[in-house]
């Protein structure tokens, strides 16, 4: 599959990690019964923050269905976790600084076209283009080139990246600035996606009607509804669709969206709200899943609010931490559905240490009021959790809140937003206050992902704005090391950094605690926490 040895055990590595969360599962269900092929499934959802354009979306509401929509040059088996071909026939390097792609012939788009090396290129370039606005640019940013397309000031320069060439219509090549051991683990996420020739005469138009490569294909989006895709009858991928189509139905509620799964008015759930959590597997018997999957609930700071800037405020947000009490939180309020977090990678992605956090990390009230006095107090000895109102997170942020009032004696509300596209634009604008909710599920499974994607300076995902020279020198290093071994290594090191300047407070790490109705089987959920949706059977 890949040329060089070099390429093949640094994804033989990762995927030993992914492959643990993923053969480490409970719940599913196998195929029982005759299935209807042509049926379709709803699937509980959210709003698309953005157009559904490949490299724009961040957030699960869109992700979902982007990455139903297209296939790339390799995602991950949900089964064994371990890294696949979809459109690449191979992807080699002898240095992981330069990388040839030779792709598969036949792949087409829903719009009849083919899927060719420049439908990559062109895609990829388009998406780095600040002019462009994609919230995912900056996952181009290893490639040679690319500061060129997206300057951190004033206009590009040119609309192509250096360091991407096509040979011809199956094969291109990609030289980045310097080696990234893991580069094609993260070639798997949905923003490297091919894009068809109609996307450039009108990308607006395009994001609210988007023809994709993927197992599934447009069909409508009622805004604030739902969005309904169809299977594609031509899609040439390893993973080819067991039903008809999916149905992504909009809740504001998490709550209303459990009800309807118990009387059969919605087929799979995301995630079980806080409040059914004691009774879901009585409720659905062997249709209750309950499995870990990478994934961290944190709350971070505004750093960019005068409250937070100073050092000294690094022992407030550390005093802070250390009033929580995570333990009892997740036993009661979330009903075990959760691991309390020690640290800022879940167990089971490459490069997790134990402990990370430090004592910060450790239910300590004395020590809290302690730091938070050294620090100089909290900004008006009042705290804020934002949050979005639309997904159960109500019961776990007051008992935050309450933890932290009960220990310290600082104020503590919570700061509810109607939805999750509500308190989204008001944290990509940076209006926010004091904390927000802050919720990573692995785009790959490497400690990198949870450190350089959401803590590096400018990163995309990087919500309260924190930057450390220091923590951005050892992800450089990490970036440019040879060997998967060291990338982990000095990842775990930058990770260290953020529990000296705390930017955000690691609260625990995911489950997926959902289910699905009497209506389908052989539901089955990967370890990025979303069912595997093409392998969905309707019964008959």
């Amino acid at each position: 599959m890949r040329g060089a040895s070099q390429a093949k055990w640094v994804v033989a590595a990762v995927a030993v990690a992914l492959a643990a969360t993923a053969c480490g599962s409970s719940g599913g269900s196998s195929s029982s019964g005759e299935a209807d092929s042509s049926g379709m499934f709803s699937y509980q959802s959210t709003e698309p923050q953005h157009p559904l354009q490949p490299a724009n979306a961040m957030e699960v509401g869109g992700g979902r269905i982007i990455k139903n929509l297209f296939r790339g040059l390799v995602d991950y088996d949900p089964a064994t976790g371990k890294l696949r071909n979809q459109v690449a026939d191979k992807i080699e390097t002898t240095d992981s600084q330069h990388w040839t792609v030779t792709l598969k012939s036949g792949w087409t788009f829903h719009d009849g076209t083919p899927v060719t090396s420049q439908s990559f290129v062109d895609s990829w370039n388009w998406s780095a283009n600040t002019k462009n606005n994609q919230v995912n640019s900056n996952w181009f940013s290893d490639i040679a080139g690319y500061q060129d397309v997206h300057p951190e000031k004033g206009d590009p320069s040119t609309d192509k990246m250096s360091g991407l060439k096509v040979v011809d219509d199956t094969h291109f090549t990609i030289d980045l600035t310097a080696p990234v051991s893991y580069f094609e683990y993260k070639l798997g996420y949905t923003a490297f996606s091919p894009l068809p020739k109609v996307f450039f005469t009108d990308p607006a138009k395009y994001g609210e009607s988007p023809v994709g490569n993927g197992p599934y294909k447009f069909v409508s989006w009622e805004h604030n509804k739902a969005v309904t895709l169809a299977a594609y009858d031509k899609y040439e991928g390893a993973d080819k669709p067991k039903n008809g189509g999916i149905v992504f139905k909009n809740y504001t509620q998490a709550e209303a969206a459990y009800k309807d799964l118990v009387s059969d008015n919605l087929d799979v759930l995301d995630q079980v709200d806080p409040s059914d959590l004691a009774s879901y597997k009585n409720d659905l018997g062997d249709r209750a899943v309950d499995q870990p999957m990478g994934g961290i609930t944190s709350i971070a700071f505004a750093m960019y609010q005068d409250g937070w800037k100073d050092a000294d405020k690094a022992k407030v947000r550390q005093g802070l931490s250390m009033a929580i009490d995570r333990d009892t939180i997740t036993k009661t309020v979330l009903q075990g559905s959760r691991m309390p977090a020690d640290g800022w990678v879940p167990p089971d992605v490459a490069g997790y240490k134990k402990a990370a956090c430090g004592e910060a990390c450790t239910f300590n009230p004395a020590k809290a009021k302690e730091l938070i006095a050294a620090g100089g107090g909290v900004p008006n000895n009042k705290v804020t959790i934002l949050y979005n109102a639309d997904g159960g997170h109500k019961e776990w942020v007051d008992a935050v809140c309450n933890s932290i009032r009960q220990n310290t004696g600082i104020e503590c509300v919570g700061d509810p937003k109607p939805d999750f596209k509500t308190a989204r634009d008001l944290i990509d604008g940076h209006k926010v206050d004091s904390i927000m909710r802050s919720a990573w599920q692995q785009d790959y499974p490497l400690n990198a992902n949870f450190l350089r994607d959401l803590y590096g300076t400018g990163a995309s995902a990087n919500d309260s704005q924190y930057s450390s020279p220091e923590f951005d020198q050892l992800s450089k290093a990490a970036d440019a090391a040879t060997s998967i071994d060291k990338t982990t290594d000095l990842y775990s090191q930058a990770e260290a950094v953020l529990a000296k300047d705390m930017p955000s407070i690691p609260l625990w790490y995911y489950k997926v605690n959902s289910g699905y109705s009497n209506k389908v089987q052989n539901v089955k959920f990967d370890s990025f926490g979303d069912p595997v949706f093409t392998q969905v059977e309707i019964k008959k």
